[in-house]
């Protein structure tokens, strides 16, 4: 995969606009500026948590169109429609591009299906960052927009394979967003019900 060119940071500044909006799993939260979706966080969240993030993070009641859309997106994502969130547009000023180079291979995951943290370094051409990949996904401020849940642990021998599973051989492992692998494994469940399929049962991608 290409590199990316480093990205100036946010003017520290600039005016934020930032909203609760329900969603099957709770309310979700969402932070924006002008050029784009700057945090999404999965329940539960409040406006109070955001503002404290984001200080300068202003509720808005009256969305931008990108913004209603990107809100609609989540909205199905979690009522378990299969829908692809690829078009919502990120403001990653800030964010190095090695995160950004990860944040784009994710998003590439279509909805019912997980790669590993190995599978991703790998087609980053650097196959020994897999732990790298796993720190750049614990750090993304943009679930589910850019579906981290969909990144997993390396299948292990089934003896040694912990409880917590999104599906036949997936081994989950942490998930910074509330909830943790609790929240993981729901939102694959939710999003293989709407492929028609067991999570874990894949179709290439890389």
């Amino acid at each position: 995969m290409p590199e990316l060119a480093e990205l100036p940071a946010r003017p520290a500044d600039e005016p934020l606009g930032c909203t609760l909006f329900d969603t099957a799993l709770g309310p979700c939260g969402l932070v924006w500026s002008g050029q784009g979706i700057v945090a999404c966080r999965l329940p539960p969240v409040t406006l109070a948590q955001l503002q404290q993030r984001f200080p300068l993070a202003q509720p808005c009641a009256a969305w931008p169109a990108a913004v209603a859309e990107a809100i609609a997106g989540v909205q199905a994502l979690l009522a378990g429609q299969p829908v692809d969130l690829g078009h919502v547009r990120l403001d990653e000023r800030g964010i190095p591009a090695f995160r950004r180079q990860v944040h784009a291979l994710t998003r590439a995951i279509p909805p019912g299906q997980t790669r590993t943290y190995g599978e991703l370094a790998t087609a980053l051409g650097q196959p020994g960052a897999a732990r790298a990949v796993g720190r750049a996904e614990a750090e993304n401020p943009f679930a589910p927009i850019v579906p981290c849940h969909r990144v997993i642990g390396a299948p292990k021998p089934a003896a040694l394979r912990p409880a917590a599973r999104g599906g036949p051989g997936d081994v989950l492992t942490g998930f910074s967003a509330p909830g943790g692998i609790e929240t993981k494994r729901r939102l694959l469940l939710i999003e293989a019900r709407a492929a028609g399929q067991l999570a874990g049962d894949q179709q290439p991608l890389f």
